[in-house]
Formats: structure tokens, C-alpha cells, sequence
């Protein structure tokens, strides 16, 4: 019990991802509230920033394998996109426990950073617009700012328009 909350209080996986690559980043902390339903909405009024620079990592199925999806909290993810751009050609969305099994983080903290198993990564292309984006740092209540390029290169994203207004 003791080990899980020093764990819980230390640098988490993505983090660390970050300061192995030697990538340029800001974390940002702030109170999480369990009672909010949109994690991502949550973090864009915490930290007082533009939703369309705060992304939102998902899960979902690209002809049965697990993808991640990273798009802007103001946006949602479009299925028929994510699937064209890492070439498949069905998409729906995982289910919550298989993601959290392979991502290694809990829903609400899923980061694109430092999975326990890596997988094909999609970044919507307006992340390219902005000189940094936030996206979550593997804990609800936490946030990583970096580069776009730099998340893009860190997590072998493929970079396509998979995000609706």
C-alpha cells in the first residue's frame, strides 16, 4: 500500500518518456474533480487555456487493433478519419478496460506518453497550428505541455485531420 501511493506521487511513465528523450516540456498540475464528467473540458478551464490546445487521448479498435487518437478537447474524434489515416478501414471506439490494460494508465489519464505497450498513434492536425499543446501526463489532474512536433516524433503519430468540430 505504501509502494502504490509513492508511486501514485512520483513522475509518471510519460514523465519519465519525456525526460529520457531529453524533450523540452511543462507540467501542469491542478485539482481534479471526480464529479466531472469531461476530463478534458476540466483541464482547459483549470489551467485557463484555449480547449483547442488541450488534447484528449482515446482508445479505439482500427480493424480489431488498439489505436490512439489524440484530438483537441473542443473537437471529437472522427472514426472514418482515424481509420484512413493509419490505414485501416474500420474504426470504433475500445473498450475502456482493454485500453486501460495495454495503455497502462487509468481513463481520464490516459496519456500518449509512455504506454505500456505502444501503439499506432494518430494527432490531429491542428495540434500544428499551436506552438505547444497539452495533453494529459499519464493522472487525472495532470497535464504535460509540449511541442507538437515533439509529441508527434515521441510517439510515432502519424499526423492527419481525424478531429470534428
Amino acid at each position: 500500500m505504501k509502494k502504490s501511493r509513492k508511486q501514485q506521487s512520483g513522475p509518471t511513465p510519460a514523465i519519465v518518456a519525456l525526460e529520457r528523450a531529453g524533450t523540452a516540456f511543462t507540467v501542469h498540475a491542478y485539482p481534479h474533480d471526480p464529479a466531472v464528467a469531461s476530463y478534458g473540458e476540466e483541464a482547459a478551464r483549470a489551467l485557463g487555456r484555449d480547449p483547442g490546445q488541450i488534447f484528449k487521448t482515446l482508445v479505439a479498435e482500427v480493424d480489431g487493433a488498439l489505436t490512439v487518437a489524440v484530438v483537441p478537447v473542443s473537437g471529437s474524434l472522427d472514426l472514418k478519419a482515424l481509420a484512413a489515416a493509419v490505414g485501416g478501414k474500420r474504426a470504433a471506439m475500445a473498450d475502456p478496460a482493454a485500453a486501460e490494460r495495454s495503455t497502462g494508465y487509468v481513463r481520464g489519464g490516459i496519456s500518449p506518453l509512455g504506454q505500456r505497450k505502444r501503439l499506432p498513434t494518430a494527432l490531429d492536425a491542428s495540434a500544428s497550428a499551436h506552438p505547444t499543446v497539452c495533453v494529459s501526463a499519464g493522472r487525472r489532474g495532470l497535464e504535460v505541455e509540449l511541442a507538437p512536433a515533439d509529441l508527434a516524433a515521441l510517439t510515432g503519430a502519424v499526423v492527419a485531420p481525424i478531429a470534428r468540430s
